[in-house]
Formats: structure tokens, C-alpha cells, sequence
């Protein structure tokens, strides 16, 4: 359900708040001023105890291509996730995500070949549900290997929920799932009875591949027979 566009004073702390209830703003385009409320009808969410990883992923994710870290350059991340052709992610919500992310509330996983940054996902995190926002991949498997270690740390770190706000086929590919808006209303209420942390892993300590599946896979991870 969207509600809008229309003006308001939209603070982070007023984002906080409509996360917590399971809503979320988004603007028509990066070139639009206005932002509206977003609350689907199908919720798309990514059930913590099941990813699906294809061997083939599982072997990049292993083979420490690439350095994972997070939170260590928000911006980029998210102007990255902002640099394609249609993106909802405007000059204002740009801003508000920075905001929450200097308030220790939005995350970001980076992940770079050699010194150059080439994906990563970000994110906002409150009590012990994170609400992924946008991903980005220059190079192959790069949000999916991102994915992967954001899984991993959010079991260390006890969180309850990922929301992904819509199903897309590409992510039920990964594991995600569509449930209803009152189904969802309830995973939410329960995470916001519990606490994550996500500085349980420090976010600038690079993970190795083989410690983010065997995170993973404890959390019962389902490595695909399908390459």
C-alpha cells in the first residue's frame, strides 16, 4: 500500500518510528522531491534459519575474492545502490539513511576486490529486526556474497527478522519469502521485543568467507545442489 507522495517533515527519528510499525518512505524517483509511505500487502522477509547459497556461490563465497567489512563507507554504499537508471533513493533519502547511520540505526556491508568497492547492501537496524534496503553488485556474486555475510552477522548478533520489504523473484531465489501484511505485523512486533547487535561482530573486522558460511550454516543454511 502506498500512501502518497505528499510534503512532510520527515526526521530520523520519525523513520524510526515507522519502521517499527512496518513502514517505510520512498520517493518516485532520484529527481523527485517529495517521498511517500510504503506498507506492501505482501511482505517479502528472508527467514534467518534458511539462505539458499548455489555451490557455485558457496566456492566465491570460500575463495576470498573479496574483502567483507561493514559500516565503513555507508555513503558509497548507498550511493551506489542509487546509481541506476529508475532508483526510489533520492537526495532526501540519501540524507535520512546517513543520519540514521551516524545514530548507530542503518549498516552497511562492503565488499571490495583489491582496494575498489564492487557491492554491498545497507540497511536499517532497530531492536532485533534489520530492514535491508538496496543492494548493488559491479562485479559477479558481489551482493550475493554481501547477502551472505549479512546473514552471518545478524545470527551473531541475535536478530529475529530481515525484511526485504518486497518479494522479487531474484531474492526468493535466495531463500526469501512472501507473507501476509498481518503475518508480518506479528514477526515484527516479536523483534522489537528483543535485541540485536550488530557490532556483535566488529563491522570494519574483515569475516573470512569459510567463517560467513560456517556462521551460516549453523543457522541451518541450505547449500543448493544446483550449481
Amino acid at each position: 500500500m502506498k500512501v502518497g507522495p505528499r510534503k512532510f517533515e520527515l526526521t530520523a527519528d520519525l523513520l524510526l518510528r515507522a519502521y517499527s510499525i512496518g513502514v517505510f518512505p520512498m520517493a518516485e524517483s532520484r529527481e523527485a522531491r517529495e517521498l511517500f509511505w510504503v506498507e506492501p500487502h505482501e511482505r517479502g522477509v528472508f527467514p534467518l534459519d534458511r539462505l539458499i547459497v548455489s555451490r557455485s556461490l558457496a566456492k566465491t563465497v570460500r575463495s576470498d575474492r573479496f574483502r567483507v567489512v561493514g559500516d565503513c563507507d555507508f555513503h558509497a554504499v548507498i550511493r551506489a545502490c542509487a546509481d541506476r537508471d529508475k532508483t526510489w533513493i533520492n537526495d532526501e533519502i540519501v540524507r535520512l539513511y546517513c543520519e540514521l547511520f551516524a545514530a548507530g540505526h542503518a549498516h552497511s556491508i562492503e565488499v571490495y576486490e583489491g582496494d575498489v568497492l564492487v557491492g554491498g547492501l545497507y540497511g536499517v537496524s532497530l531492536r532485533s529486526a534489520f530492514f535491508g534496503e538496496s543492494m548493488f553488485h559491479r562485479v559477479r556474486d558481489a551482493s550475493k556474497v554481501a547477502l551472505v555475510h549479512l546473514f552471518a552477522r545478524l545470527r551473531i548478533g541475535g536478530f529475529r527478522l530481515l525484511d526485504t520489504q518486497f518479494l522479487t523473484e531474484h531474492l526468493a531465489s535466495l531463500g526469501a519469502v512472501g507473507i501476509s501484511r498481518d503475518s508480518f505485523r506479528m514477526r515484527l512486533a516479536h523483534a522489537m521485543r528483543g535485541d540485536g547487535d550488530f557490532d556483535a561482530w566488529p563491522p570494519a573486522k574483515p569475516m573470512s568467507g569459510a567463517e560467513a558460511l560456517r556462521r551460516a550454516q549453523n543457522c541451518g543454511t541450505e547449500v543448493a545442489k544446483r550449481r
